[in-house]
């Protein structure tokens, strides 16, 4: 296998569609040493069977807005494989959506899922729908038209969904409420569920804390203490609420935060009581991150990214490619030593490649934000079994994926020197365990 010619075929069977593109780029330039070393591979063809997804569906969505307007999106679910388990991912709400976002996700989801070391495939879905600005019932009615279309697809066994951006708590209950009545059956087909109805403990936070998790196994490989480090992170939404609440209970010192209208800069760090005004003003009154600047007599950038800001540690907690080169080699130059994503692929590949040179620590999102697909599949299972586990004990769980995925990563990315290249390590173990299941099951 040649990644160059593989990903040459990609293109012209699939043009337009860059997200994708790169993200199967990104992949392919770390496993061909690995996959050439196995001719069994190349004789079944099974690097395209990897990177094509097993089945699209794309669907309009037809919905009542408040004034009595129909309305209509666009509704997809890609399906990318399910070698080794159920498909699982997420839905995303927001204007941006289109079916190269959705394959890039969903190819990374199927790597991320095998990390965990739990029986999930890999999958994504989401709508062109964007639940900013609309009432509880517009989002309420989209919801339910969405799953009307998508039911007869999802189940228990089959594809599980979950929240991604735009698909909270409210929404998965909307969905998972008209997806119950449809099918008529009980069983947690969606992950990310309230604790009344199915959901687990620590799930609204495992994809911020499992990444602060894999940021002190890395740290603990060069004998660094986390206390008193100053972070910047990106976003302020679900993800990034809880990767600074961890890192404050650490000792950490966070300075920023941001939405898409611009960042905050906080030179005192955000503290408790700060985090808590984001999450009531983020969660409850979907207001803007400039309105923290405006309370605290802070710094406020409109229309930029936190990445210009002197600090230790970036962790990317937004959405795909917030870091591009020129802001990966103005975080070198302010001395950041440590990057983990918990976006997916938040930086872009001139971006990674700056990281690798400069040798810092670096962890791809398929490995540092797995955390919250791992709490999902924790989920599937205390659903299965008809029961709940407690914090600390779905806590303690989280814990061991996130240094279980850090092992692996050392295992296949640890080069000769000794610099742990941590992009190659995830793409190499995620896609190993999903080649070998693919090849022992035929060709499908």
């Amino acid at each position: 296998m040649k990644a160059n010619e593989v990903l040459d075929m990609l293109k012209r069977r699939f043009p337009n569609e860059p997200e994708y593109h790169q993200a199967v780029s990104e992949v392919l330039g770390t496993i061909e040493e690995v996959y050439n070393e196995h001719p069994e591979f190349e004789k079944s063809n099974l690097i395209e069977r990897l990177c094509i997804p097993d089945r699209i569906f794309s669907f309009r969505v037809t919905w009542v807005d408040d004034k009595g307007q129909v309305q209509t999106n666009m509704g997809y679910r890609v399906q990318h494989n399910n070698a080794i388990g159920p498909y699982k991912g997420g839905i995303r709400f927001h204007a941006s959506v289109n079916l190269s976002i959705l394959k890039f996700l969903a190819f990374e989801q199927t790597f991320k899922n095998s990390l965990t070391t739990l029986p999930m495939g890999g999958a994504k879905g989401g709508s062109d729908f964007s639940p900013r600005g609309k009432s509880n019932a517009e989002i309420m009615r989209f919801c339910q038209a969405f799953v009307t279309e998508l039911w007869r697809h999802i189940g228990p066994d089959t594809d599980v969904p979950a929240g991604d951006i735009g698909v909270g708590g409210r929404e998965v209950g909307y969905m998972y409420g008209m997806y119950k009545k449809l099918a008529r059956e009980n069983t947690g087909t969606f992950t990310g569920k309230g604790i009344e109805f199915g959901g687990s403990l620590i799930r609204p936070e495992a994809t911020g804390y499992g990444n602060v998790y894999f940021l002190l196994q890395m740290l603990k490989t060069k004998g660094i203490d986390i206390k008193d480090k100053v972070v910047t992170v990106s976003g302020s939404g679900n993800v990034a609420q809880y990767t600074v609440e961890k890192l404050i209970t650490l000792g950490a010192k966070v300075v920023t935060m941001s939405d898409s209208d611009g960042y905050i800069y906080d030179p005192d760090g955000i503290d408790r009581e700060k985090l808590d005004y984001i999450m009531e003003l983020k969660n409850l009154y979907r207001g803007r991150i400039r309105e923290y600047a405006e309370k605290y007599g802070v710094k406020y950038v409109p229309g930029a990214r936190p990445w210009g800001e002197k600090c230790d540690i970036a962790m990317p907690s937004a959405t795909q490619n917030e870091i591009n080169g020129d802001d990966a080699r103005a975080l070198l130059a302010n001395g950041c030593f440590a990057v983990s994503e918990g976006a997916n692929m938040p930086s872009t590949p001139e971006a990674i490649d700056e990281f690798l040179k400069a040798r810092i620590l670096y962890a791809p999102g398929k490995a540092a934000n797995a955390g919250g697909v791992s709490v999902s599949g924790l989920e599937m299972t205390q659903n299965a079994q008809k029961l709940s586990w407690s914090a600390e004990e779905v806590d303690q769980k989280l814990k061991d994926i996130m240094a279980n995925i850090h092992e692996q990563c050392l295992k296949y990315g640890t080069q000769e020197d000794g610099y742990v290249n941590y992009v190659k390590g995830a793409n190499v173990a995620g896609f190993m365990k999903v080649a070998k299941a693919m090849m022992a099951q035929g060709i499908l």
